[in-house]
């Protein structure tokens, strides 16, 4: 298998795209929001075949261990398989047997995040598990919920050994990362953006988010952005 990964637009669709025309790879996404189905253009999903892109309704919500064992099944029933990630967690959970953490009281954590604020709940994580807690900005809220969910559990996401090494994966892989400078990636995203909108962004956020929507789906990058800001 080739891991490919790389940041918001240093050019891995192309690239997938490319090994996919040449080798005859079948590309799996390792994108959260890529998942979902109706998000076409603020995904930015690729214009060939792709598994495990749009194959979510908004209305559901999407796990990392139910994603892991998606991306399992497309890995071992591709002849050539070619993951392009993506969201790091996604990308990691799909390369190896990585074990996901239970879900605790998730509903309850968001409601305090809400009712005492991000900057006394990044305190409250500090208390609890200081490695978390300097992992995760209190304007991170989705980690923050996460990160006390966690530590009331015993868990953590800041685990002692939370690096990928190419001996941690299921099957034999060659990971490929992409490194463009800083500048360059800035001058790519604000192309991307404008493009988006040129493409119709707005009316497929308003669409989506007019219609019901999971609480993973409502945190897809840019959805709200483009369906509310004037």
């Amino acid at each position: 298998m080739i891991a490919l990964f790389g940041a918001t637009a240093s050019g891995k669709t192309a690239v997938a795209g490319a090994l996919r025309d040449q080798i005859g790879a079948e590309v799996i996404s390792a994108d959260s929001a890529a998942l979902y189905a109706g998000l076409p253009i603020i995904t930015a999903a690729p214009d060939y075949p792709a598994l495990l892109v749009g194959v979510v309704p908004l209305s559901e919500d999407v796990s990392v261990g139910e994603y892991q064992r998606l991306a399992h099944e497309a890995i071992d029933a591709a002849e050539t398989p070619l993951l392009v990630g993506g969201t790091g967690l996604y990308f990691r959970a799909a390369l190896s047997t990585m074990a996901i953490p239970p879900r605790g009281r998730r509903a309850h954590w968001q409601t305090e995040v809400e009712r005492i604020g991000a900057e006394a709940a990044h305190e409250l994580l500090a208390e609890r598990d200081p490695a978390a807690a300097a992992r995760v900005h209190p304007n991170d809220r989705r980690r923050l919920v996460r990160a006390l969910e966690l530590a009331e559990l015993g868990e953590t996401i800041a685990p002692a050994d939370d690096r990928l090494w190419t001996d941690d994966t299921r099957v034999p892989t060659t990971i490929v990362g992409l490194d463009l400078p800083l500048d360059v990636l800035d001058a790519r995203i604000e192309q991307r953006t404008q493009a988006m909108a040129d493409a119709g962004a707005v009316e497929e956020a308003r669409r989506a988010w007019s219609g019901t929507l999971s609480a993973t789906a409502r945190k897809v990058l840019g959805l709200e952005e483009f369906a509310t800001l004037p």
